[in-house]
């Protein structure tokens, strides 16, 4: 006898239908939710990296590259023109004060010496011959002047004898007075005579005076084209590195031209370029640090250039105290250019989430870490490796610092 089995209920038979229908609804729901809710970006956990906002030590400061040059670079020119005879020094010697870089020869001032050389000795002999004429003419001077003085006193002597005699009353009064107007005028004539032969001698005097002038300075012309000779060896001013030569056996040199450049090492500057976004922060004086080999090396800011050029100025640094032990000419170094002193505030790691944020939002994450929202943020002042952050976050709060360029604009982060 069969027996009658009992049918099993709908929803067991169907359960497969049913379970794959659930699952349908549901994934619809979650569409639904999502298309209607913030927009949501699911990634893998380990593919992003975390960081925390926190209060600590800030302190702005620049990150820049600087070039190592000598303190001080002197520029030697050719006192002299003319053609590179032999070149003495080569590039990179290592140069004393007074060293023979260059020497140099000019047959026109060879000329011009020997012309003023024939001229000073032309001008001797002159000198000689209008000195004996001027003692000549002295001499005669002289004697005029002793005879003029012995005929005024001849002739009061002999007006004395004839007013002698008139009293005794050998000569008449009449007679007496014609004795005393030729006195009268043979004394004028002669003291005329006398002032003449005083002029004349001044004369001889100041015109001895040129003579020695004109030749005095002809002597000092000439002097001035024999030292001329020196300025035709080029030497070094200070005791350094001849860093630059700019001249070749036969060249053509013009005087005060340039060439060679004399580089002091007894100091380095560090030459740096920095955007023109600090040319109102930067002032000589601001300290800076260059490590190497986890050691810091202390300098400050020397020289401001404020000329703008391609938005960068350039900036001079000094070393304050002990140099790095490869310091040389040409050696970079990254220099960390102080802004201000260490201050408490908020921070977050600088990190590529800026490149696509540019600091304006952050993706904030949940307490229990499975989700992020995006975040607007305000970033107050920065450096190499942190941002302050003024508005926002507060400390403790973790956030996504990875590339934001994958998620768009996306409002949620779900983390897998």
């Amino acid at each position: 006898m069969d027996i009658q089995l009992k049918r099993r209920p709908w929803y067991i038979r169907h359960k497969y239908y049913l379970l794959l229908g659930i699952a349908i609804a549901a994934i619809t729901v979650i569409n639904i939710i999502i298309m209607t809710g913030p927009s949501t970006h699911i990634v893998e956990s380990d593919d992003i990296e975390y960081a925390e906002a926190k209060n600590g030590d800030f302190l702005e400061y620049i990150d820049v590259e600087g070039v190592v040059q000598p303190i001080l670079n002197i520029k030697v020119s050719s006192g002299e023109g003319g053609y590179v005879s032999r070149v003495v020094a080569s590039d990179g010697a290592m140069l004393e004060a007074g060293d023979t870089i260059v020497v140099l020869e000019n047959p026109e001032l060879l000329r011009e010496i020997d012309e003023l050389r024939l001229m000073w000795l032309k001008q001797q002999k002159n000198y000689r011959l209008q000195q004996y004429q001027m003692e000549q003419k002295s001499l005669t001077l002289r004697q005029q002047m002793l005879q003029a003085e012995y005929e005024i006193s001849r002739l009061t002597k002999s007006y004395i004898l004839d007013k002698e005699e008139a009293k005794m009353g050998i000569k008449s009064k009449a007679q007496l007075e014609v004795a005393e107007d030729e006195y009268l005028y043979n004394i004028e004539r002669t003291r005329l005579t006398l002032e003449s032969l005083r002029h004349d001698s001044i004369m001889n005097i100041i015109q001895r005076s040129l003579l020695d002038n004109e030749l005095h300075e002809s002597h000092r012309k000439y002097e001035r084209a024999c030292s001329r000779l020196d300025k035709l060896v080029v030497t070094t001013p200070a005791k350094g590195q001849l860093g630059y030569l700019a001249a070749t056996p036969g060249q053509r040199v013009s005087a005060g031209e340039r060439v060679a450049e004399v580089n002091i090492l007894d100091n380095f500057k560090v030459q740096a370029l920095l955007s023109e976004y600090y040319i109102d922060r930067i002032t000589a004086g601001l300290p800076a640090t260059v490590v190497y080999q986890e050691k810091k090396f202390p300098l400050k800011i020397s020289k401001v250039v404020p000329e703008v050029k391609e938005r960068t100025f350039e900036i001079e640094l000094v070393f304050t105290g002990e140099k790095p032990e490869n310091a040389h000419i040409g050696k970079s170094y990254r220099l960390q250019i102080e802004l201000g002193k260490p201050e408490k505030c908020l921070t977050i790691p600088r990190d590529k989430f800026f490149n696509t944020s540019s600091g304006h939002y952050v993706y904030r994450l949940s307490e229990s870490g499975g989700s992020a929202v995006r975040t607007p943020i305000t970033i107050g002042r920065q450096n190499p490796k942190q941002f302050e952050v003024v508005e926002g976050l507060q400390p403790g709060d973790r956030i996504i610092i990875s590339d934001y360029s994958e998620f768009g604009d996306v409002e949620r982060i779900i983390l897998k």
